[in-house]
This record gives C-alpha cells, structure tokens and sequence, in this order.
C-alpha cells in the first residue's frame, strides 16, 4: 500500500471528518480541532487550504488508491524564520503502523525543498508520540533536543521533540 499527496479537493471533506472523528488521532494533535469533527468542518478546512498563499502554505491530502487517508501540510514561518517551515501531519488510525506516513513526509519535504526557497523544515511531536517521532527519523529528519513541558494536552504538562531536516 502506498500514500501519495495531491491537492485537496472539497469532495474529500468527508473522509478527512471520519479520519478526524477519532480520539486517538486528535490526541496527538494541537487543540483547536472540533471533535467530532463533521464533514462541513472538513470542507471548510479544505476551502481554506485551497484559498492560501502556496508561497506560504504547502498543504496536501495524504491519499491511498485516490482516497484521503490524512493530511499534510508545511507552513513557513515569519521574519527572520522566513525560510524555515513547520510541518505538520496525521492520518487515519487504520493506516498506522504501514509506513504511509514516512514515504508523504519524504514526498512533501521534497516537494517544498524544489519548489521554494525554504531550507529547513521542522516537527514538533508530543514527547509520547513514539511513532510520529520515528517517521520523522525514518524520513531523514534529525533530532535536536526536547522541549521539556512545552505543552498542555488533555490536561497533562507534555514534553516535546524537536526534529530538523535542512534542504
């Protein structure tokens, strides 16, 4: 089975709600997402990530056999980080475990990297996110240091990890 990234298509707004509607998957994600998360809010996700600068934001449906499956998306920093970019990513908790994920962070890092002038694209995964940290160190990404009780997440003080990978 092999991921791939594509443009969004607002016809993929309910497979990104099903992906999202699970409570492991937000678990490893920032706050801010509604849960459940419907198909209106997939769509207006969608409309958004069409609508921005592509100078700016590089977001991309993570899809198996034309499906989205998750989302990927790198998003480029302001003034003097201007040409770093944070990534960000997830996909749907049937798809764990199959390495999907390394190959669309390899895929998206070399999309960026040739079409841009960023030269270093980071992650920040929760601490306790062993497997998104190993794609990352799968991916070629390296790892710099740990934000030690960077964040809050479901009412606990969280460490994080932060992964570099220069162009």
């Amino acid at each position: 089975m092999i991921g791939t990234i594509r443009k969004w298509k607002l016809s993929d707004a309910g497979d990104l709600a099903a992906a999202l509607s699970n409570k492991k998957v937000q678990d490893n994600l920032r706050d801010g997402l509604p849960y459940p998360y419907t198909e209106q809010d997939g769509a207006d996700f969608i409309a958004a990530m069409l609508a921005a600068d592509e100078k700016d934001t590089f977001a991309f449906a993570i899809t198996v056999y034309d499906k989205a499956i998750g989302s990927i998306g790198v998003f480029r920093q302001e003034n003097i980080h201007r040409q770093t970019a944070e990534m960000g990513y997830y996909i749907a908790e049937e798809y764990w475990g199959r390495g999907i994920m390394t190959e669309v962070v390899r895929q998206t890092c070399a999309y960026v990297f040739a079409r841009s002038d960023i030269i270093r694209i980071y992650a920040e995964p929760f601490a306790y996110n062993t497997a998104s940290c190993r794609v990352l160190e799968k991916a070629g990404f390296e790892y710099e240091g740990t934000l030690r009780s960077n964040a809050v997440k479901n009412g606990r003080v969280t460490d994080m990890k932060m992964y570099a990978l220069l162009k």
